[in-house]
């Protein structure tokens, strides 16, 4: 079992479950059992479905630095979050607009504070382990601040840009991952230099649907759309692109 999977992350391949009750044993070849794919407690948090109807997992959880660029909205942060919180991992959101994620904070972890939001620049040191893995979200506006809290063993750092900024190609290079919701036409195709897209996903950037991201680096790409459940259309309200 390896932590970590998810999106590009190599752990999961689709495949067969165990052969059917009427058989006599359950016996798979060796080329058969690595087509085998178990979802695990810690492989990720899902997403959204994938152009097939797949769930997408994102794993968000590593032992090693993830940084993750989210040039999106406000909604499907939250959501991610949400979804992290969920996990068991803390969840450390720095803002500048801290009233929009005041309902996130009280509402997750039934009473636990599992979500804790914080002024720009003012996020204390954190402490990820594999016991208590953390999630910070960067939501700071078109220019972030270098951030005071670095991603790191079972930390990760998520970074929120509502445009593509002139601070956009330092982050997109330094990202593992990189998600890019509804852009411009001349958008678009600057981050299909910057990511290496095909034309065709260059094409379609400018026409995404609300709830809709592709996840993307220089080599892999998914478009991923993402509905809220119940709760978290309570919460946050309908997918949307623009807050």
């Amino acid at each position: 079992m390896r932590r970590g999977s998810g999106l590009f992350g190599g752990t999961s391949r689709g495949g067969s479950g165990l052969l059917g009750p009427r058989r006599g044993r359950h016996v798979v070849t060796a080329a058969e059992l690595d087509r085998l794919a178990v979802p695990v407690g810690d492989d990720g948090v899902v997403i959204g479905v994938d152009a097939e109807g797949r769930p997408a997992v994102l794993g968000v959880n590593r032992p090693s630095p993830y940084e993750i660029t989210l040039i999106g909205g406000l909604w499907t942060a939250q959501v991610l979050a949400l979804r992290t919180a969920a996990t068991g991992a803390r969840v450390v959101v720095e803002s500048g607009r801290g009233p929009a994620w005041a309902d996130l904070a009280r509402e997750a972890g039934a009473g636990q504070q599992c979500v804790t939001v914080h002024e720009v620049g003012r996020v204390p040191p954190q402490a990820g382990s594999a016991g208590g893995p953390v999630l910070v979200v960067r939501d700071c506006g078109m220019r972030p601040p270098r951030g005071r809290v670095k991603a790191g063993p079972w930390q990760c750092v998520l970074t929120l840009l509502p445009y593509l900024s002139p601070t956009a190609p330092r982050l997109l290079r330094s990202s593992a991952l990189v998600g890019v919701q509804r852009v411009s036409p001349d958008e678009a195709t600057r981050i299909g230099d910057l990511m290496r897209l095909p034309r065709s996903a260059e094409e379609a950037l400018p026409t995404l649907g609300d709830g809709v991201t592709l996840w993307c680096t220089p080599r892999d790409r998914k478009f991923v759309l993402t509905r809220g459940t119940e709760e978290e259309t309570a919460l946050f309200g309908a997918a949307r692109r623009v807050d």
